[in-house]
């Protein structure tokens, strides 16, 4: 038992992995963060699509007024799916990348980019800023990605 926890005490101690684990957080929190702002915006546009959601807006046809879509609430939605496709692949690649031996350096150049790409989609999103914005950021964020999968796939080709 004492060799695992040699081995777990080792990659916190591993730089990459440290950095990797931060900016994992920080993106984490960040589509965590899209959850709430859906729920503010249904909230604030009473915009729902469950009826038990409606309880407090009154029952019966009065409440079925606020079972519908509305724009604002289905762009923050779009938003937090596109953080959903964006981010999953990021977590399973970036921690292979971490685990490949990149250096420190590089390392915290592909998760800081990856991260404020992100960052900047979402606010391109909510605002919204005009394209390309948005598009420019969701594709710098895919390429290092795709990145560092070529990087893992490189350093540890078993095919």
């Amino acid at each position: 038992r004492s060799g695992e926890m040699a081995k777990l005490t080792q990659l916190i101690d591993n730089e990459v992995f440290r950095a990797y684990a931060t900016y994992a957080t920080i993106v984490l929190l960040k589509m965590m963060l899209m959850s709430v702002t859906t729920a503010y915006f249904r909230i604030t546009r009473k915009a729902f699509v469950n009826p038990e959601d409606t309880a407090s807006f009154g029952k019966g046809e009065s409440a079925k007024k606020y079972l519908r879509t509305d724009p604002d609430v289905e762009r923050v939605r779009r938003g937090h799916l596109n953080d959903l496709e964006n981010i999953v692949p990021f977590l399973g690649i970036g921690l292979l990348y971490a685990l490949s031996g990149p250096e420190l350096s590089t390392a915290l150049l592909h998760f800081r980019i990856f991260t404020g790409a992100r960052i900047v989609h979402t606010f391109a999103y909510l605002i919204p800023l005009p394209q390309p914005s948005r598009g420019l950021s969701w594709a710098v964020g895919y390429a290092v990605t795709i990145l560092m999968a070529y990087k893992v796939l490189k350093t540890a080709l078993y095919l």
